[in-house]
């Protein structure tokens, strides 16, 4: 999808030139280096259409002039706004260039990459590519497109990105680093977007054992049988209302050398009914996100195959199930054992998440022993009261890994925020007759989630992020398609990058 050329955009002979321009700080209007735009902007400035505010975007058509010179159909000019720029600007200005070819249904573009002094090219380049990858994302596999006639069909999505830059230094590695990111982030989406009926537990395991292939990982699919024989309840209690057996997909990628090990865990619940605790109908189908934690995690595992980090091992694990309501099905009241012997009284079986996590992060950290924990999942609808759809809900139990997250979050523009933890909040979950309940109450219920899971996790650092808000709905942005986001792909990925 992505080239860096030489040629410059005016003897391209594409769909679309693109071009970045800063709004003016003075008086006069935005300034271009394509020559021809010029009197546009001008015009375009006077009559205030046109500032170049942040992701504003301008089109014109060139005048078609020269006898050999290949002509571009379309400029498109985008705004970057005023001089207070940061990776996220450039991450939506890219976005808002492929809305704009989607929307134009051109195939072939060339983006001129801007200097910006004080800003890293590479990293500028990174940014951008990310942008305009993931803001040309489409999910079209179901489409037939038997309806020619249909005056509002969707673009069928861009061929070719060309980046273009009078001195190419440092958009080699840019490009390099934005698109492994994003074609990460388009796997997870890719895997969300799938219909339950497709991608079920198997999947996930086909899937792991086609990365392992590809990179060399380690796998192991835990089947139905060895969870029996481990003693994992609660992601076989969940599985039982089911016909589709679970699995328990583990990859390693090992560096050889000794270094500290990241165990990195997902959720992986790829249909979630409610159980007998039925959830209302309006909104069901969107229960085929709830595996966004799992689709994150594995998709991260893709980008650190290509990238073969050498400071940190990594351990990734999905427990994948579905969660419906069957003859066999865990009713509330029900009492399970979890893997390492925890009793666990289910007072609601759609509180399901909590309870496959838990054999998954209990047996990780006693197998792998690792020097850190990171977990992801689509957990709880609290967060959602408490933050709406902007930012990722984070508990931990360690304040420098979280730090270490909140940077890794600033970074890729998937932004969280910490909740507390503490015993005032664990003994909601205190039972009458098991060890504890799989809930607390509606009050605090993300931090009483993530108290449960803190229980199998001992004193390894650990940090819990809720994505319930942002896997799918997530803040409105030119990258961020409507559907699941892919949230939590970058934020591993920047993790794993700085780790020391």
């Amino acid at each position: 999808m992505f080239k860096v050329i030489k040629t410059p955009p005016e003897q391209y002979g594409g769909d679309m030139a693109v071009y970045f321009v800063r709004q003016p700080t003075k008086k006069g209007a935005p300034k271009s280096t394509c020559k021809e735009a010029g009197q546009v902007l001008s015009r375009a400035f006077e009559a205030g259409d046109f500032l170049a505010k942040e992701e504003q975007t301008l089109m014109f058509y060139p005048e078609k002039s020269g006898k050999t010179r290949k002509r571009i159909k379309r400029v498109l000019i985008v705004g970057l706004g005023k001089d207070d720029f940061s990776r996220e600007i450039f991450r939506k200005c890219g976005g808002a260039a492929s809305l704009a070819a989607l929307k134009t249904k051109a195939r072939k573009i060339i983006v001129t990459i801007p200097e910006i002094k004080g800003f890293n090219r590479s990293e500028l380049t990174e940014c951008l590519v990310e942008g305009l990858f993931l803001g040309a994302y489409q999910f079209r596999k179901y489409k037939t497109n038997h309806d020619n006639n249909d005056e509002e069909e969707e673009s069928a999505g861009i061929d070719e990105i060309a980046l273009y830059a009078p001195d190419a230094a440092g958009v080699r590695k840019g490009l390099k680093r934005g698109s492994g990111a994003a074609e990460a982030v388009g796997v997870a989406r890719d895997m969300a977007n799938e219909p339950g009926n497709y991608w079920t537990p198997s999947r996930f395991a086909d899937y792991g054992r086609e990365l392992a292939d590809k990179y060399g990982f380690k796998a192991r699919i835990l089947s139905k049988r060895d969870m029996k024989r481990l003693g994992m309840g609660g992601i076989l209690g969940v599985s039982q209302g089911s016909d589709q057996p679970p699995e328990m997909v583990i990859l390693e990628y090992r560096t050889g050398k000794k270094v500290p090990t990241l165990l990195i865990v997902g959720k992986g619940l790829t249909f979630d009914s409610g159980g007998i605790s039925l959830k209302p109908a309006a909104g069901m189908g969107d229960m085929k996100y709830d595996m966004s934690g799992g689709a994150a995690v594995l998709a991260a595992m893709q980008a650190i195959g290509e990238e073969r980090p050498k400071r940190v091992d990594i351990v990734a694990i999905v427990p994948a199930t579905e969660n419906l309501p069957g003859p066999s099905a865990l009713k509330p009241g029900d009492v399970i054992t979890h893997y390492g012997g925890k009793t666990v009284e289910v007072v609601n079986t759609d509180a399901e998440g909590r309870l496959i996590l838990a054999d998954a992060l209990a047996y990780g950290v006693d197998k792998f022993k690792p020097d850190a924990v990171i977990d992801l999942a689509t957990l709880t609808g609290a967060v959602i009261i408490g933050l709406g759809h902007h930012r990722i809900g984070m508990l931990s139990n360690d304040d420098k890994l979280a730090g270490r997250i909140t940077h890794a979050g600033e970074r890729s523009g998937e932004l969280l925020w910490q909740l507390p933890l503490g015993p005032e909040y664990t003994k909601q979950l205190k039972s009458r007759v098991a060890d504890m309940k799989n809930v607390g109450g509606r009050a605090a219920g993300t931090i009483t989630a993530a108290a449960f899971l803190e229980k199998f996790v001992g004193d390894v650092p650990w940090a819990h992020l809720d994505i319930a808000g942002t896997a799918w709905n997530y803040t409105k942005k030119s990258y961020v398609p409507k559907g699941p986001s892919g949230i939590g792909v970058r934020i591993l990925l920047e993790l794993v990058r700085a780790w020391r």
